[in-house]
């Protein structure tokens, strides 16, 4: 037995070994009984956990990284695109990576709820992030947690029902010409992908060379959050054609020759130095547009932008979904909402057209008196 009081409280602290592992952990007490059978029962939980059944006993002592690794292993195998799984379980890794699956609780989960809104994480972001993190941890643990969670109405977060904006002809332009003046030399190139491509995030960071056709004026999307989005092909307009080409003009005059493996948008701090990795956020640049711009918004909102104007122009669903990559019609519906702007405009062209079928027919006459 090992525990020993910190701080000025003198709360006691329990710290034993096992399984190869240093476990350390307040008592949450300041009697050393009370706290001596805090630590015995922290080692019953443990031994309970390894002297399980082979399979869980095995998973129940291994780090989550571990676990993680060897599930992304396979999910690879299994499905076309993992980029979505890689996400999510990154951000678990980051926050719980080091901590075995025996000291995944309803406390550590919540925690890690709470961790990653200060983050500024989206809800839905973090509810598919615990959705990963409680398949770590295997059954039955998992689902006792799950179960626990969901009756304390704790286990989703509230994800709210309107989750982006349309930005308008103004501030689109006041956007486009500041990230043309921005410092960031990928800012201007990513921007016109985002809003004339409608490309996501992940899938402009991991775009590389060969995956853009000049001639063809096309781009094909990588990694993508969903299997329809992933290998599609993208016509590009003028605009983003133009700025894709000063890109390449900059990149080789930067880096040289164009290989293969290299990406669009170099990876490097505080400027662009190592064509073999991509860029991890456009965060700070997009962060200095939309202030120098005097606009709101997400970087996801040109997509949306891109997506909703679509829609507008009569485009059709599966126009639409082919240059989106969205996989079901609901998401489009959810993205593709006619503006108010339109609405008005639409009616208030079926009210001059009324009109002037009425003028050009000689109007109608009034019926006549009853006799």
């Amino acid at each position: 037995m090992a525990v020993h009081p910190k701080g000025k409280r003198g709360i006691y602290w329990y710290d034993f070994r096992f399984a190869g592992q240093r476990h350390q952990g307040s008592t949450k007490t300041t009697s050393r009984t009370v706290a001596l059978r805090a630590e015995e029962q922290r080692k019953r939980e443990l031994e309970a956990g390894y002297n399980n059944v082979k399979e869980v006993r095995k998973n129940r002592v291994r780090m989550l990284d571990e676990i993680i690794n060897d599930y992304l292993d396979g999910y690879r195998v299994r499905y076309r695109s993992a980029s979505f799984a890689e996400y999510a379980l990154g951000h678990v890794s980051r926050h719980l990576g080091r901590k075995m699956a025996v000291d995944i609780n309803e406390a550590v989960v919540l925690r890690y709820q709470e961790d990653r809104l200060r983050e500024k994480a989206a809800p839905k972001s973090v509810n598919e992030e615990v959705r990963f993190l409680l398949k770590m941890v295997g059954n039955p643990t998992g689902e006792l947690i799950r179960g626990s969670l969901k009756e304390k109405k704790l286990l989703k977060l509230a994800v709210p029902k309107h989750i982006g904006k349309a930005f308008d002809n103004g501030e689109s332009k006041a956007l486009e010409q500041k990230a043309r003046k921005s410092r960031s030399p990928h800012m201007y190139a990513a921007y016109m992908l985002a809003r004339n491509g409608g490309l996501r995030d992940t899938e402009i960071k991991t775009l590389k060379w060969p995956q853009i056709n000049f001639d063809a004026r096309t781009v094909q999307a990588g990694r993508a959050k969903t299997e329809a989005g992933e290998g599609r092909i993208v016509p590009l307009n003028d605009e983003v054609y133009e700025a894709l080409v000063k890109h390449r003009e900059w990149y080789i005059k930067k880096f040289g020759e164009i290989q293969d493996d290299c990406y669009v948008f170099p990876w490097g701090r505080p400027y662009p130095s190592d064509p073999k990795r991509h860029i991890t956020s456009f965060k700070t640049a997009w962060k200095t547009v939309k202030k120098k711009a005097k606009v709101k918004g997400r970087w996801h909102d040109n997509r949306h932008t891109l997506i909703t104007e679509l829609a507008e122009t009569g485009a059709g669903d599966e126009t639409i979904m082919q240059i989106a990559g969205h996989i079901d019609r609901q998401m489009l519906t959810h993205y593709s909402h006619i503006r108010m702007k339109a609405k008005r405009e639409a009616l208030a062209a079926v009210a001059v057209r009324r009109m002037a079928f009425s003028e050009s027919s000689g109007g109608s006459k009034p019926d006549a008196a009853p006799s």
